[in-house]
């Protein structure tokens, strides 16, 4: 390392209203890359330009975050995860990298592993990149290997020290770890399949990140998120991710408050009533601003589609439509911004089936079906749509040889595998379902109410309106 005043030089500070301050590297003139140059590459500046919540921020007002800053965070999270996992990974693989690489490897996999993402992300993966098979994850993965790829190599670096000499990041590594799908024709080395579930994991960094910051932008209070003791009880043995047992009330402290994101924020009433109605619209528009065919043959393109291009080219089009079909979009997408939305909530239920592969929880047609069936016969063509939001908030078999995260116990002193098990039952439901029945009148709503009603009893749900 350098005189210390020289390390003032090499690193900047990056105030965060959750972690105070994220370092990145600078670029410093000799011939290495940085994070700086990520951070201010096209990729990553376009992740300001879309929103963290898809289409929440309408209905929480302070919601204003974007992926660039969630990205940060994920990125310096990764980092203070990995420093603290790599004595003990040491212990357990001994063949090892430096650290700063194995941290910078991390860190890079943390701040890129959204980087795939569409204008109102999950929202653009099940609406376009669906009917292609993809999702933002392969996007992302693409961008890795190609775009992105010279400026991850070229990285010599972490915000704590440099490489061994000869070392440098592999993009194959960060692409592996950036997303939870294996990566085809690629064996990761035994210290970067141990540190996937950092990233991948039901515990993961990511969603270390994104739920208080989620909640404290859009002033929920989620209660205690204690990530400084997650982090202390976790550790790496026989080349596995595991957490100590006295880690799981902190463990039980984020699951909860994550779940509560889930049921009050992400699945809100308003926010899926907001989706409902952009979703007939939303493929269409895409289709207007992206050539055809698949997504990865377009990247040009898709660069430059975000929150910001879409609305602009809305509002475009109810100003000066150059033809019907951006007339009707435009129309369309006036009532979503103005918040004229026909669909109105007539009936909700919650769901928590026992097991992941449940079959009390029909698909959305068939419900509506069943609905309009119960209904009296002059009301069966009414307006309605059925809404179902689901989460699996654990694995279905959490004793699984592949199950990432493993419970220590020091009153035996061995890894136990059913302790996990019972944990994670105790403290989750395997899955989660809100089902919501929606209609675009007033008038009927009642016998709508009273039809879901009748339909959801007969099958056994319980019921929360």
């Amino acid at each position: 390392m350098s005189l210390p005043e020289q390390a003032y030089e090499r690193v900047n500070l990056l105030a965060d209203p959750l972690h105070e301050y994220c370092s990145i590297t600078k670029q410093l003139g000799d011939g290495a890359s940085s994070e700086q140059a990520l951070l201010d590459s096209p990729w990553l500046q376009r992740q300001r330009r879309i929103h963290q919540l898809q289409s929440a921020w309408w209905v929480f007002h302070t919601a204003e975050h974007s992926r660039f800053q969630h990205a940060v965070g994920a990125m310096h999270l990764t980092g203070r995860f990995t420093e603290h996992l790599y004595p003990s990974l040491r212990e357990s693989l001994p063949d090892l990298p430096s650290q700063p690489l194995v941290v910078e490897t991390m860190r890079v996999a943390g701040l890129l592993h959204d980087v795939g993402h569409g204008p109102f992300g999950h929202f653009f993966d099940s609406e376009v990149l669906s009917s292609f098979n993809l999702d933002h994850e392969d996007v992302g993965r693409r961008l890795v290997l190609g775009r992105l790829a010279d400026l991850i190599a070229s990285l010599r670096r972490s915000p704590d020290g440099d490489f061994a000499p000869g070392e440098w990041v592999d993009p194959r590594h960060v692409a592996y770890v950036m997303a939870p799908a294996e990566l085809e024709g690629f064996e990761p080395p035994a210290w970067l399949a141990a540190l996937k579930p950092v990233l991948c994991g039901p515990v993961s960094t990511d969603n270390m990140d994104y739920v208080p910051r989620d909640a404290y932008m859009c002033g929920v209070a989620v209660g205690p998120v204690d990530l400084p003791r997650l982090r202390h009880y976790m550790f790496i043995k026989d080349g596995q991710l595991v957490l100590h047992q006295h880690g799981v009330p902190a463990l039980e402290m984020f699951l909860s408050a994550r779940l509560y994101m889930y049921n009050h924020v992400y699945f809100h009433r308003t926010v899926r009533r907001i989706d409902l109605h952009m979703r007939p619209l939303f493929a269409a528009t895409c289709a207007q601003l992206l050539p055809p065919g698949n997504p990865l043959d377009h990247l040009d393109e898709y660069l430059l589609l975000t929150d910001w291009s879409l609305l602009a080219a809305v509002e475009r089009w109810q100003r000066q439509p150059a033809d019907a079909e951006e007339r009707r979009l435009g129309e369309g997408w006036r009532d979503v911004t103005e918040r004229r939305l026909p669909w109105r909530l007539a009936y909700e239920a919650y769901h928590e089936p026992d097991t992941l592969g449940s079959p009390t929880v029909p698909p959305a047609a068939e419900i509506e079906l069943a609905i309009r069936e119960a209904l009296p016969a002059e009301l069966r063509g009414v307006g309605l749509a059925v809404d179902l939001a689901s989460t699996a908030p654990r694995p279905e078999n959490p004793a699984a040889d592949r199950q990432p995260l493993r419970l220590y116990d020091p009153m035996s002193g061995r890894v136990e595998m059913e302790a996990a098990s019972r944990l994670l039952v105790r403290l989750l439901p395997a899955r989660t379902v809100w089902l919501r029945v929606y209609t675009d009148t007033v008038r009927d709503r009642e016998a709508i109410r009273a039809a879901a009603t009748e339909v959801t009893f007969r099958t056994g749900r319980r019921t929360g309106g």
